[in-house]
């Protein structure tokens, strides 16, 4: 039929009532003919996945030399996936690096070392007990010593050194009041210093990226993800985590309502006996200021089954270094903390 042909249903109708009737006929057809539209939609955790990745890439496109923080805990875990899918099959366009206070978990530390390795990227090891012995930090003694506080020298220290611009990291603004205030690029002064007060606009995933010399900016792109998103990426991605998060049997002691690790060495409070129980951590921490949780979750399913009935956040419940004061993570971070 060439372009002028009309129908045949159309050119037989003699009369104008028929022609246009036939025509509304063809047109009805033509539209059950069409093929159907379906508007695909992408889940919350692919949603939250898109805006990571292009955080991720824009960081790239716009400073120097930043850095990615891996710890070997469950958000620097979802960090490497977002960072493969954002730059794989090349290499990382950064370094890795992990702040080591010398008192975190063997578990975590063992899962990093194999995780850099299958990855084959370069990883960065800042030492906090390099810091002591360079007389950078003063050790804390007695029973509540912790090495957590001294790890923001080691930080700026290696920020400087590498000059890093821009420093990666897995917080997320569920975890404490401080954070839930942060930018997802949030900014440093040239001492390292964060100003609550003085944030910078994300409108429409616009990021203002523009440094003085001797500033750095932290990056957050799990910033809008909360403790349920992060475990039910692990499972959809069937992700590898430490052992750590999973309930096993741990020699502990019970402090400020909290369960702690026992290790060799450790000054005890009068009233404390170690015991063992079957616990799992929610965040892998230093040590000293890391509390775990009583569970019998031995599967992510499982974990994700508890951390979905749960109403106090995993920093709320076990990290003792948030409960020195109201504002003590406030107070950290705006000496540099990460």
């Amino acid at each position: 039929m060439s372009v002028n042909t009309l129908p045949d249903s159309y050119a037989r109708s003699k009369r104008p009532a028929e022609r246009h009737a036939a025509r509304r006929a063809d047109r009805s057809l033509s539209i059950v003919q069409a093929p159907e539209r379906r508007s695909v939609r992408p889940t919350h955790l692919r949603a939250l996945e898109s805006e990571a990745v292009h955080v991720m890439r824009e960081v790239v496109a716009t400073f120097e030399r930043p850095v990615l923080l891996f710890s070997g805990g469950k958000d620097s875990i979802v960090l490497l996936r977002l960072a493969e899918k954002a730059f794989r099959p090349a290499r990382f366009p950064f370094p890795l690096m992990h702040v080591d206070t010398g008192e975190n978990f063997p578990e975590a530390i063992t899962f990093r070392d194999a995780r850099v390795k299958e990855l084959g990227e370069r990883l960065i090891i800042a030492s906090v007990q390099e810091s002591i012995d360079e007389g950078r930090v003063i050790e804390e003694t007695g029973p509540r010593a912790s090495r957590n506080r001294l790890q923001t020298t080691t930080l700026l220290d290696a920020i400087a050194k590498h000059h890093f611009d821009a420093a990666i990291g897995g917080a997320r603004r569920d975890e404490e009041r401080s954070r839930a205030k942060e930018r997802i690029l949030s900014f440093r002064d040239d001492l390292g210093q964060w100003d609550p007060k003085n944030q910078r606009p994300e409108l429409w995933n616009l990021y203002n990226t523009r440094l003085h010399r001797g500033e750095h900016t932290r990056v957050f792109p799990l910033s809008n993800w909360t403790e349920l998103d992060i475990w039910e990426y692990i499972q959809t991605e069937q992700l590898q985590v430490p052992t750590i998060y999973f309930a096993h049997q741990r020699q502990v002691f019970t402090r400020d309502g909290m369960l702690y690790a026992y290790r060799p060495g450790q000054q005890l409070l009068p009233g404390e006996t170690p015991q063992i129980t079957q616990i799992r951590y929610r965040t892998v921490g230093d040590m000293s200021c890391t509390g775990g949780i009583r569970s019998n979750a031995t599967t992510i399913n499982q974990i994700v089954a508890e951390i979905n009935t749960t109403r106090i956040t995993e920093r709320g419940e076990t990290r003792a270094d948030d409960k020195t004061s109201d504002a003590a993570m406030e107070e950290r971070k705006k000496a540099g903390y990460f």
